[in-house]
């Protein structure tokens, strides 16, 4: 029986089916003392230090997990687990952590790359140990902004270390306690081996490091290849996988019918999908929380999916038909809690921005900052669907503007990114570099950036559009639309510094599998997992 401390944190179904997979049963903690108690306990951590430090102590948790580690009992602590381990954070000046480890939490300093650090990364040994034999080369799935440094006070609790603009620690150990900066419930096979080795052997044994020494070469973060699901209602009313041509989803009258959500997830995940992406884009908006068939496809892919899940659509507050409130939080928890990691939020952004671009202030009630305040800026993805507008000269317009190799159809040279809300149905006047700088400032950790023009032709992805974007933020961004071979992959990683990739169409028609694209992006001299 394993233990499993729940807090209220985000994805813990995740934990939980990973554990079950495993073979293992799982229980909560229900009072304080279990966490003592436990055989072996599995503290998860998503979100925002002072946010989980605050329920620990709260709950009376906080001073049981620092009897049980000093009584040296199995425990394995995940992402923010891990940061609690310090004795507290830049995230959340003034709150203490557990204090068992010395050092401080600080953020990844501003450089070239991309902060949260989102995606697939190696780590560096500094000493054996028993549940992590077999794992050089490995990659596991990181998703923080804030990290632990290795100093002469702390180099007792390190196991691994990993690069990212500088050497941070991935995970610690001793003794029968284990905690690792990334996710191994959302690293795949690798993932669930480590998590295997802790949940079956007896014991931990740790020991200095076998012949050859420590691995001084540096690691290297992967580029992402997510799988996209459009998931909306069908005339019959079944929930169906369909993809649009320039957002339209219907072929001689009916909705295209490319497959069963969770079918397909499951296929792409075995495939080596980086990611899953769901986009709802069927009704329930007026009642996002009525929306029992997608939170069902959630639960339901989380089972045997064990990479990070996105969930697009319906992420807004509301008043349902009996005059309850809802806030954006309360629905992206409501996600958070079936299986997802991560939501986008579309519309809303562009509303959000609108008001911010009026008034310059924030106001902590859009649904970016609300979520970012309490999960975490790497929860707050936003989907930006802009279209290309063309103009003469960059004076015909306040927009920000680029001159574009492909010129309008008046031969216009230049062009701005106009931002688009309901599905594409409705432009605003807001372009989409003012959309993702603002949204950057109220809390979002990532960009998923369409092309409305791109959508459905094959043709490649908008690299003029992607650099331009990526040049005005510091947040991880993913490119989407027109992807039509794995060619295309290849031409977007080394043409722009994107931090991923998205395809949805080309996978679901079977045209190009995950496998071929990884190949040839490997080919090419770029990093993959």
């Amino acid at each position: 029986m394993i233990t499993l401390l729940d807090y209220g944190a985000g994805n813990v179904r995740s934990v939980r089916n990973a554990i079950r997979k495993l073979g293992c049963e799982v229980q909560n903690v229900q009072s304080p003392d279990d966490i003592v108690s436990a055989e072996k306990l599995i503290f998860p951590g998503v979100g925002n230090f002072g946010v989980v430090m605050e329920r620990l102590v709260r709950d009376g948790y906080a001073e049981k997990l620092i009897e049980r580690i000093r009584q040296d009992k199995p425990t394995f602590g995940i992402c923010v687990a891990l940061q609690t381990f310090f004795e507290g954070s830049e995230e959340s000046p003034g709150v203490a952590g557990l204090g068992i480890i010395p050092g401080q939490i600080t953020r990844f300093p501003d450089h070239s790359l991309s902060v949260p650090q989102i995606g697939w990364n190696g780590v560096k040994f500094r000493k054996d140990n028993s549940i992590f034999t077999g794992y050089q080369g490995e990659k596991f799935y990181f998703v923080h902004s804030f990290k632990a440094t290795p100093s002469a006070e702390n180099e007792d609790w390190i196991l691994t270390t990993t690069d990212y603009g500088e050497e941070f620690i991935s995970s610690v150990s001793k003794g029968q306690v284990v905690a690792t900066q990334f996710h191994p419930e959302k690293s795949g096979g690798a993932g669930l081996r480590l998590l295997k080795q802790f949940l079956e052997n007896k014991a931990i044994v740790e020991s200095s490091l076998s012949a050859g020494g420590r691995d001084e070469e540096p690691t290297k973060i992967a580029k992402r290849v997510i799988a996209c699901l459009d998931v909306r209602s069908n005339d019959a009313g079944d929930l169906v996988v369909t993809k649009g041509d320039q957002y339209d989803v219907r072929e001689e009258g009916e909705v295209r019918n490319l497959g069963k959500p969770v079918e397909l997830a499951s296929r792409y995940y075995k495939e080596g999908a980086d990611e899953v992406t769901f986009l709802n884009i069927t009704g329930f908006r007026d009642f996002p929380l009525q929306d029992q068939p997608m939170l069902e496809v959630l639960k339901q892919t989380s089972k045997n999916v064990f990479v990070p899940l996105t969930i697009g659509g319906g992420i807004r507050e509301f008043t349902d038909s009996d005059g309850n409130f809802y806030s954006a939080l309360d629905v992206a928890s409501r996600y958070f809690r079936s299986g997802a990691d991560k939501v986008s939020i579309g519309s809303d952004a562009v509303y959000a921005v609108e008001e911010f671009l009026r008034t310059g202030k924030k106001t902590g009630k859009t649904a970016i900052e609300q979520i970012s305040i309490v999960y975490g800026a790497q929860a707050v993805v936003i989907s930006v669907d802009p279209r290309r507008v063309y103009v003469n000269s960059p004076e015909e317009t306040d927009h920000s503007t680029i001159k574009t190799a492909t010129p309008g159809p008046n031969g216009e040279q230049y062009c701005w990114y106009q931002c688009t809300v309901s599905g594409g149905r409705e432009g605003r006047d807001i372009d989409a570099v003012q959309l993702v700088k603002v949204c950057e400032k109220l809390g979002a950790g990532e960009i998923l950036l369409n092309c409305i023009d791109k959508d459905g032709t094959n043709s490649g992805f908008d690299l003029e559009l992607i650099q331009m974007v990526k040049d005005a933020v510091t947040i991880p961004v993913i490119a989407s639309s027109g992807a039509g071979s794995a060619a295309h992959f290849a031409e977007v990683f080394a043409k722009t510094n994107v931090d991923a990739a998205l395809a949805a169409g080309i996978f679901h028609r079977g045209e190009v599998p995950i496998s071929e694209v990884k190949t040839v992006v490997a080919a090419d001299g770029i990093e993959t997992r």
